[in-house]
Parts: structure tokens; C-alpha cells; sequence
């Protein structure tokens, strides 16, 4: 009997709490701004089709992989905006930044520069990736199923929520002027919970991996804050903030701190991976340091990717962004292959040494947190070194 009334309980409050997020992501689209040229002026980012190819003067660059030079004189027949089902003559220029090599059928990103009433120029801006992107996310999703299973599919159900949020919520509160790092950091840690519940279930260990990531979030973004004012860094300096303004004309967007926010929900996968992660056993015992962890790992994460962008030209922090988030992919990738190594050698010597299974696992374990404390030590040791010998590049 009291299993049923607690499952009621449990069902009456999933039914609330998804009442309540239906709602928060209805007030999020109501009256939501968007960003539209007038008819006078204005840029808008439209498909289109290439019709035909009516002259074809480009050339392969020699000095540059993969690099086209010259032009192609294109038909395009605009597919969406204001101006569906017009074609336009264009003049497609192949530079280093721009290298847009189509042939005719092919969809493209058009640009759409108004100059007038009914008048207006277009030029091809990139690829029309929208199907291969689908076809990734799809393969994606299947293959973590098949490899995860039932745990995969509960995995997908959190990225799928996590995608919403970022969607329908962050981006249409963001474009009504609320303060973005704000928002950001509160829907972090629904996400943090929602995300370990559905993939581990409620009990102590996601109890405490939630607490953690939400103590880290925390952390990281008071750090955020603190490095943004002292080393002068904000979305102004990033290449798309063009791009940005020209949304703030028509819309309450608050682009300041955008540049933290995206900082934030990349610094998320790699703290809630943490967190399952030594969250495992004894938690009641490792509940006070695992907390203390997490939070302290706001301290290094935020900061350390702010100060390394700090290394760099405004000009060049982009592509400082790209590069520290594939090392980030990269360095992960290779601390999990020595993680399990360093489990295994130490196990087996064990074993070798006549412990039990279970019992040479859990010293070699601990054997090897071990190591890995020298190497953050190590680490810890390297980071003042950083800070010792880098220097604050003033603004351009």
C-alpha cells in the first residue's frame, strides 16, 4: 500500500514538473522577438537552389590545400524569406575566407543584403549543411542505443532535454533581455539533475554527483565573472559579434556575457563526467569531499580557458576556442585510456599478489587515484608557472 502511494506521489510530481516546464517554455516563446531587416535596409540569411552555373572562371589555388581562386557567375532561385521564389544573378568570389564550390541543384546559404525598397543583392554565404547534420545527429543516436542500450537511451533523453533548454528557453529569454549568464547557469542545473536522474536514477550517488556539478557551476561562474572583468574579455571581442549587434537592433539581446555562457555549458559535460564517475561508492563517506571537489573544479575550468584566450589577439580568439575545445575532446579521451590502464596494470599485480577479484579492483583503484593526485599536483604546479610568466594582452 505504501509502495503504491508513494509511486501516485512520484507520477503526481513528474506530472507537475512537466505542467511547470511546459509552461516556463511557453512564457520563454511568447511574444518572442525576432530579428528582421526592414524593408529599406537590412541583412537576412536565407536557401536557395543554384539553377545553373552560367559562367565558371575559378581556378585551384597552387600555394593553398584546397583553396579555389576566381569566380563562378551563378542563377539562384531564393527558397525562403521575404523574397521566396525570386532568382537572383550571382557572383560567387572564391577568397581564403569565403570558398564556396557548388554545381547546379545544390542548396546554399544565401546572404540577402537589402539596399532599398524591393531591392536587393545576394551573394552565396556557405554550404547548406541541414541534411548532413541530421543524417550525424541521427547515426549518432543510434549508435549510442545500440552501445548504451537502455542507459543510452536515457542519455539521449538528457541531451534531448538539454537541447530544449538551450532552444526554447535560454535563447527566447536571452532575445527578451534577460540576463543571459543568469539563465544559463539556472538551466545548468535542471539539466545537471535532470540529467543524472534519468540516466542513474534518484538515489545517494546522483544525489550527490547532482550537488557537485551544481556546486561547480556555481563556482565557475563567480570565477567566470571575476577573470571577465579582470582580463577585460566579453563577446564584443569575438568575430561574430558583428553578426550579434545587428541581432541587438531589433531585439533586447544582452551580448556581453554570451561568450561565458557557451564557456559554462561546455565546462557542464566535462564536470557531470566527473561526477558519475566518483560518485560510485561509499558515498556517504566521499559525500563532503566530492562536493568540496566539484566545486573547486569551477575554480580551474573557467578561469584557465579564460586566461589561456587572454594569450591570444582579440582577432584570434576564436579560433584559440576551437583548438581548446578539441584538446579538451582530445585530452579527455586520452585521460580515460590511462585511467583504465593504470586500473587494470595495478589489478592485476594484485590478483598476482593473491588478493580476490573484488578486492585487488578496489586497491588498484585507489593505487591509482594516487597517481593521479601527483598529477595534479603536477598540474597545480604548471598553472602558477602559467600565471607567473604570461602577461595580460591589452585590447585591439
Amino acid at each position: 500500500m505504501n509502495f503504491k502511494k508513494s509511486k501516485i506521489r512520484s507520477l503526481v510530481l513528474l506530472a507537475l514538473a512537466a505542467v511547470a516546464f511546459c509552461g516556463l517554455i511557453w512564457f520563454a516563446n511568447k511574444d518572442r522577438p525576432v530579428y528582421r531587416s526592414s524593408n529599406m535596409a537590412g541583412t537576412d540569411y536565407e536557401v536557395g537552389r543554384v539553377l545553373r552555373v552560367v559562367e565558371d572562371h575559378k581556378t585551384v589555388d597552387e600555394e593553398m590545400d584546397g583553396i579555389w581562386r576566381g569566380s563562378m557567375t551563378l542563377e539562384v532561385e531564393i527558397l525562403t524569406g521575404r523574397y521566396k521564389g525570386d532568382t537572383a544573378i550571382v557572383e560567387n568570389y572564391f577568397s581564403s575566407l569565403y570558398n564556396v564550390r557548388v554545381a547546379e541543384g545544390d542548396k546554399v546559404s544565401i546572404r540577402i543584403d537589402t539596399t532599398g525598397e524591393d531591392e536587393y543583392q545576394v551573394s552565396v554565404y556557405n554550404y547548406y549543411r541541414v541534411p548532413q547534420m541530421i543524417g550525424c545527429i541521427v547515426a549518432f543516436v543510434l549508435l549510442l542505443v545500440l552501445i548504451g542500450g537502455k542507459k543510452g537511451a536515457k542519455s539521449v533523453a538528457g541531451l534531448a532535454f538539454t537541447v530544449v533548454c538551450i532552444l526554447w528557453i535560454l535563447l527566447p529569454l536571452a532575445l527578451k533581455g534577460y540576463s543571459p549568464l543568469a539563465v544559463t547557469i539556472l538551466l545548468i542545473l535542471v539539466c545537471n539533475f535532470v540529467s543524472f536522474f534519468l540516466i542513474d536514477g534518484i538515489s545517494t550517488k546522483t544525489v550527490v554527483a547532482a550537488i557537485g556539478s551544481m556546486l561547480g557551476v556555481l563556482a565557475g561562474a563567480v570565477f567566470a565573472l571575476i577573470a571577465q572583468n579582470a582580463m577585460s574579455i566579453t563577446t564584443y571581442q569575438m568575430d561574430e559579434a558583428e553578426t550579434l549587434l545587428l541581432i541587438t537592433s531589433t531585439t533586447e539581446l544582452k551580448i556581453r556575457d554570451l561568450f561565458l555562457c557557451g564557456i559554462l555549458i561546455s565546462c557542464m559535460g566535462a564536470v557531470m563526467d566527473v561526477a558519475m564517475m566518483l560518485g560510485g561508492s561509499h558515498e556517504g563517506a566521499i559525500a563532503v569531499a566530492y562536493a568540496l571537489f566539484m566545486a573547486a573544479s569551477g575554480f580551474v575550468l573557467v578561469p584557465d580557458q579564460t586566461h589561456a584566450l587572454n594569450q591570444l589577439p582579440s582577432s584570434m580568439n576564436a579560433d584559440g576556442s576551437a583548438v581548446m575545445n578539441t584538446m579538451q575532446q582530445l585530452a579527455g579521451a586520452i585521460g580515460t585510456a590511462v585511467a583504465s590502464t593504470l586500473i587494470s596494470e595495478f589489478s592485476a599485480a594484485n590478483v598476482n599478489a593473491g588478493m580476490q577479484q573484488a578486492d585487488a579492483y578496489v586497491a588498484g583503484f585507489s593505487t591509482s587515484m594516487w597517481v593521479f593526485f601527483g598529477m595534479a599536483v603536477c598540474g597545480e604546479i604548471l598553472a602558477l608557472l602559467m600565471f607567473r610568466f604570461s602577461v595580460k594582452r591589452a585590447q585591439e
